[in-house]
């Protein structure tokens, strides 16, 4: 492995970890990731990996994982450097410049989708999808006007297990609703109402979609009315509602394990 040893930390190789922030953007759908566990389980998949900053601990222990790699630029600094590099205390030894996989289209998702609204939270992206993936639900349809999947915050939150699902970015929530139920899946919606079935009666078909809403506002009424069943977490008296992304944990649970299928 040819190793770069960090002299100059204003290197034009090194911007990515100077600038990239959750919501920059780059024409070519860069991301980075940082700590052990999100690179280690990063460099397990098949994602184009440019090029990995780390102190030579991290290269020396974790040899095994990049020696097939092919990865272009392996930078080797002190912690003391990279933190210099980023602008910031860290509190890890290894970061990774990587490209965004491509986006999945709808009809070569899974049969067991969650799908989120307007949510704007890059940790509860992040906490959805790995929840999602120890559930062994493998897709995940988002908003392409939110946060991305793979920003680092989110990457972090899902310890990397983002990598481990298919993700489609949607422009229009309505649109791809009915794209969804012409493919053959039932959509479910998570929310409050008058008419919601308790999680613990439901039934759930074999192709199903999970429709989580925004933090605050939930689910509107127009997608509410196209949702098939609208679906509620029984709560005791008092207590209105539960974080998004607890409450898309209690529900994938039940959808995967608990519930007949219908």
């Amino acid at each position: 492995m040819n190793f770069i040893h960090i002299e100059d930390i204003d290197l034009p190789q090194l911007n990515i970890y100077h600038q990239f922030r959750d919501k920059a953007f780059t024409p070519d759908n860069s991301f980075v990731a940082d700590s052990p566990k999100v690179v280690n389980l990063l460099l397990e998949k098949d994602i184009t990996i440019r090029s990995i900053l780390a102190t030579q601990e991290y290269y020396d222990t974790y040899h095994h994982l990049i020696k097939d790699k092919n990865i272009p630029q392996l930078f080797v600094a002190s912690k003391e450097t990279m933190q210099n590099i980023v602008g910031h205390k860290i509190h890890h030894n290894v970061m990774m410049h990587g490209t965004r996989p491509p986006h999945t289209p709808l009809d070569k998702l899974g049969n067991n989708i969650i799908m989120l609204d307007e949510i704007s939270s890059t940790q509860n992206i992040g906490s959805i999808a790995r929840s999602s993936a120890i559930m062994g639900i493998d897709s995940y349809i988002l908003p392409n006007h939110g946060p991305h999947p793979y920003s680092r915050r989110a990457l972090r939150v899902s310890m990397g297990h983002i990598s481990m699902l298919k993700t489609h970015l949607y422009e229009d929530l309505k649109d791809t609703i009915i794209s969804l139920k012409e493919l053959g899946y039932k959509i479910y919606g998570a929310e409050v109402t008058p008419n919601s079935t308790p999680l613990s009666s439901i039934e759930v078909a074999d192709k199903w979609v999970l429709l989580m809403g925004h933090e605050g506002y939930g689910l509107s009424a127009e997608i509410i009315s196209i949702c098939d069943e609208i679906v509620t977490i029984e709560m005791v008296e008092g207590v209105k509602s539960l974080n998004v992304a607890v409450s898309a944990s209690i529900i994938m649970y039940q959808f995967v394990h608990g519930v007949k299928l219908r």
